[in-house]
C-alpha cells in the first residue's frame, strides 16, 4: 500500500507539474490579453500550440484590434494565418479604414491582404492610398522610357511625359489590374490623341487637351483604381517622322526603279546575243549554200546542160563584175 501510494504521489505531482508548466507558459499571454479586455482561453492557446501557430503574435493583434474598437475572433485571426495571410498589417489596415471612415469589414481585408502576397504592395498601403492619393509616372521609370512618343497627323513626332493620380478602390482591389494596366491605358490613350491631332501644334498650344481626352475614357474600369486626374508634366517636339518615311519611300522608289532598270538592261543584252548568234547561224547557212554552187556546176557539165564556152562567159561575167566592184570601191 505504501508502494501504490507512492507512485499515485509521483503521478500526481508530475500531472502537477505539467499543469504548472502549461499555466506558466501560457499566463503571460492569458493574462495580457485578459487585462486588455480582448480574453483568450487556455484551451485557445494549447490548441493553438498544438498546431504550431505563434499564438504570442495572434493574441496581440487581437489585442491591437480590441483597442481601436474592432471585435474579431481569436478563431478569424488564426485562421487567416493558416491562409498564409500576414494578421498583423491586415488589423493595421482595419484600423486605418476605421479612423478614416472607410467602410472595410475583417473578410474584405483579409481577401485584399491575400492578393497583394508576393507582391512589393500591402494591404496597408492599399487602404492608406484610398486615403492618400498617389501619383503614378508615364510611362513607368522601370521601362526605360521617359517620354511617350505619338505622331500627329502632319508627320511631326510630339513626346509627352504625364503623371496619373489614383486612389485605391477598396472595392475593385480583389481581382482587379493594377498600375501596369494605368500606365498601359493612359500611354495608348495620349498616343491616340496625339495621332487624331491635324498638327502637333494644336497639342503644344493646349496640352490639357490631351488629359481631358484621355480622362473622359474612362481607363480607370475593371483596375484597382479610380482615376483623379491627368497631368501633362512635358510636352516636347521630336522628330520630322513623316519627312523620314517619305525619304525611305523616295529611296525604295529609287531602288525599285533601278531593278526594274537593271531587268531591262539584262533583257536587251541577252537579246543583243541572241541576234548574233542568229546572224552567225545565217552566214553558216549562206556558206553551205555557196559551197554547193561547184558541186551543180560539175554536175551540170556531167549531164551536158552546161558547155565550155557558157561557163568562160560565166566566168567573163563574174571578172566584169568584180572589177566594176573594185573600181568603184576605189573612187
Amino acid at each position: 500500500m505504501d508502494t501504490l501510494s507512492t507512485i499515485a504521489l509521483i503521478i500526481v505531482a508530475i500531472i502537477g507539474l505539467i499543469i504548472a508548466f502549461i499555466i506558466l507558459s501560457f499566463f503571460s499571454v492569458w493574462l495580457r490579453a485578459w487585462l486588455a479586455g480582448a480574453y483568450v482561453g487556455f484551451s485557445d492557446l494549447i490548441a493553438m500550440r498544438l498546431r504550431q501557430v505563434p499564438y504570442g503574435p495572434i493574441v496581440d493583434s487581437r489585442i491591437t484590434a480590441k483597442k481601436a474598437g474592432i471585435e474579431i475572433e481569436i478563431n478569424e485571426i488564426e485562421a487567416h494565418f493558416l491562409a498564409g495571410g500576414n494578421v498583423l498589417p491586415t488589423i493595421q489596415a482595419l484600423i486605418a479604414a476605421r479612423k478614416a471612415g472607410i467602410e472595410l469589414d475583417w473578410d474584405r481585408a483579409c481577401a485584399i491582404d491575400l492578393a497583394t502576397k508576393g507582391s512589393e504592395k500591402s494591404v496597408v498601403e492599399a487602404v492608406r492610398t484610398s486615403v492618400d492619393p498617389k501619383v503614378i509616372d508615364c510611362p513607368a521609370p522601370s521601362s526605360g522610357r521617359s517620354t511617350i512618343d505619338g505622331v500627329s497627323k502632319d508627320g511631326i513626332q510630339v513626346k509627352v511625359r504625364a503623371r496619373v493620380t489614383v486612389r485605391t478602390n477598396l472595392d475593385r482591389f480583389v481581382g482587379g489590374a493594377k498600375e501596369e494596366t494605368i500606365i498601359a491605358r493612359v500611354g495608348e490613350g495620349i498616343v491616340t490623341t496625339i495621332g487624331s491631332a491635324e498638327t502637333y501644334k494644336v497639342v503644344l498650344e493646349s496640352p490639357d487637351s490631351i488629359s481631358k481626352v484621355v480622362l473622359a475614357r474612362g481607363l480607370d474600369v475593371g483596375t484597382a483604381f479610380e482615376i483623379l486626374s491627368i497631368d501633362i508634366a512635358d510636352v516636347d517636339v521630336g522628330e520630322n517622322v513623316g519627312a523620314q518615311l517619305q525619304e525611305a519611300q523616295a529611296e525604295a522608289n529609287k531602288n525599285m526603279a533601278q531593278a526594274e532598270a537593271e531587268i531591262r538592261r539584262a533583257a536587251a543584252v541577252a537579246l543583243e546575243q541572241e541576234m548574233i548568234a542568229r546572224v552567225a547561224e545565217m552566214k553558216a547557212k549562206v556558206v553551205e549554200a555557196e559551197a554547193q554552187v561547184p558541186l551543180a556546176l560539175a554536175e551540170a557539165f556531167r549531164s551536158g546542160n552546161l558547155g565550155v564556152m557558157d561557163y568562160y562567159r560565166m566566168e567573163n561575167v563574174k571578172a566584169d563584175t568584180t572589177m566594176r566592184d573594185s573600181i568603184s570601191k576605189s573612187e
